[in-house]
C-alpha cells in the first residue's frame, strides 16, 4: 500500500443496524440512511425551512418532547402514523408553507434507531443521507478528512436494497479520497453502478416498494430516489438535527 494510501481515512459500509456493535465507530463520522422515508423526509424538512428536527427513538418520547418544545410530532411504524402523533413520514407533508421556522419531532420503524445507537457508542458526528441530498453529503465527507461510516437503516435489522444503492452512490463519488477494505462497500458500490441508470424503475422490484406501495405511497418512493431535489445537510447538534448546508 502506498503512503498516499495509507493517509486516507478509513470507509465502511454497515448494512444493517444490527451489524453496528462489529465496528469501530467513535472517531467516525456516521451517515445515517433510510431511503425510504426517514432521511429523505428530514433532508426535505430542513431545506424547506424547518428549525431542527429531534429525532427520538419511540412514540413516548416523541409524544413528551413535541410537549416540552412546541414541535410538530410525526412518527410512523409499518407506513402507518402513530396513534398520539400528528403527522407522518412522508415528504410530502412538510413543504416550505407548512414547516418554515418550526421544530419537527420525529420517531420511524428504523432510521431514528439507528441514529441512537450511533450516538451511544459516542461517535465524532452524525449526520444523515438520502438522494434528496446526496451531493451535499458527498461534499462534506470529502472536506472532512475523517473515517466515515455509512449506516444503513435496512427494515427491523433486515437488510434492504436502497439504503445499499444510496451507501454505494456515496462511495461512488468519494471511494478515491478513502482507503476502503470492506465487501459490503464494494457491493454497496458495485449495485449502484449496475442500477444507477434505471434507479426508479429498478426500485419497483424492491420489497420495501411492495410493502409501501400497497399505502399508495409510490409517489414518495420515487421522490426518494431522485438526487439533489432537497439539498440539505442534516448535522446533529445539540440534540437536534439542523441544517448545515
Amino acid at each position: 500500500m502506498s503512503s498516499e494510501n495509507k493517509q486516507k481515512p478509513s470507509l465502511h459500509t454497515v448494512l444493517t443496524p444490527q451489524l453496528l456493535d462489529l465496528y469501530e465507530i467513535k472517531d467516525s463520522i456516521v451517515v445515517i440512511i433510510d431511503v425510504f422515508r426517514a432521511t429523505s423526509t428530514m433532508a426535505t424538512a430542513l431545506h424547506n425551512g424547518a428549525t431542527k428536527i429531534i429525532p427520538v427513538d419511540s412514540a413516548e418520547a416523541c409524544i413528551e418532547m413535541g410537549k416540552a418544545t412546541g414541535g410538530i410530532t410525526a412518527g410512523e411504524r409499518d407506513g402507518k402514523i402513530i396513534p398520539g402523533l400528528a403527522y407522518g413520514n412522508s415528504p410530502s407533508e412538510y413543504p416550505r408553507s407548512f414547516i418554515e421556522n418550526k421544530t419537527l419531532v420525529i420517531t420511524t420503524t428504523n432510521g431514528t434507531k439507528l441514529l441512537h445507537m450511533a450516538l451511544r457508542k459516542g461517535v465524532k458526528e452524525v449526520i444523515t443521507g438520502s438522494f434528496p441530498n446526496l451531493s451535499n453529503v458527498v461534499a462534506y465527507l470529502k472536506a472532512q478528512n475523517a473515517p466515515v461510516i455509512l449506516g444503513c437503516s435496512g427494515w427491523k435489522n433486515r437488510f434492504n436494497i436502497e439504503d445499499t444503492l444510496f451507501a454505494g452512490a456515496v462511495i461512488e463519488e468519494i471511494k478515491e479520497h478513502f482507503t476502503i477494505h470492506c465487501d459490503s462497500s464494494f457491493m454497496a458500490n458495485q449495485l449502484y453502478n449496475q442500477h444507477k441508470a434505471n434507479l426508479p424503475s429498478y426500485i419497483k422490484t424492491l420489497t420495501h416498494w411492495h410493502r409501501l406501495a400497497a399505502y399508495g405511497l409510490e409517489a414518495d418512493m420515487l421522490y426518494c430516489v431522485t438526487p439533489d431535489i432537497a439539498p440539505s445537510l442534516p448535522i446533529f447538534k445539540d440534540g437536534a438535527l439542523i441544517n448545515g448546508a
